[in-house]
């Protein structure tokens, strides 16, 4: 899964309020060519919504974000997800999510949290919050000393369609974290066209700056 989740250098962050548009969300993140999706545990509907997707469009990673506590360890386990992710680091959460075979990337934002990942074998971190956290010039002083040991990271929060390259553009970042690419209200709106360009507009960027 680790392998497969470095493949996909945009993931959408999706909040949702109604269990009811997550087929529709899916589709418009395919019809886009996005095959990847966060679901964040920020709403009642987040359980149901993951599980409906996982059942609808096997084809796609959908993973469950803000899992801060191990009721929710377990809701997202048994909705099906194929990876997790929180805000900060939990070693009780990150071990639960490892017997249970399932990649779990926990936020970080110091040295010393990225250390405690690295002793517990999480490779790839979710560096949060991005832009308050120091952006992209925090993760260049980041990369020296962590570089060597096959930290990748995966900025969220402040990122956005602007600044999505500079972050990539470093090496030690793999993909990076959006909650623009299909907003809680554009959901609730049912703009499902928009999101769908939205989508395509990401890919062509990330797809400009991989021929440059």
């Amino acid at each position: 899964m680790l392998k497969q989740l470095l493949q996909r250098p945009v993931i959408p962050v999706i909040v949702i309020e109604n269990a009811d548009d997550a087929e529709p969300l899916a589709e418009a993140l395919l019809e886009g060519g996005m095959d990847v999706v966060e679901i964040t545990f920020r709403t009642n509907a987040a359980a149901e919504a993951i599980e409906r997707i996982c059942k609808a469009f096997p084809e796609m990673l959908v993973g469950a974000g803000t899992v801060v506590t191990p009721e929710l360890s377990q809701r997202a386990i048994d909705a099906g997800v194929s990876f997790g992710l929180a805000p900060g680091l939990n070693p009780e959460t990150v071990t639960f999510f490892q017997k249970r075979d399932t990649l779990f990337i926990p936020g970080v934002m110091t040295p010393s949290e990225i250390e405690q990942g690295l002793a517990l074998g999480c490779k790839l971190l979710k560096f949060f919050p991005a832009s308050q956290a120091g952006g992209v010039g925090m993760l260049k002083a980041l990369g020296g000393p962590y570089v060597s040991q096959g930290i990748q990271f995966c900025p969220t929060g402040g990122v956005n369609l602007e600044n999505m390259n500079d972050y990539l553009s470093l090496p030690i970042v793999s993909n990076i974290g959006g909650s623009w690419l299909a907003t809680q209200q554009q959901i609730a709106d049912k703009q499902w066209g928009v999101i769908t360009q939205q989508v395509k507009d990401v890919l062509t960027k990330v797809a400009q700056r991989s021929q440059m």
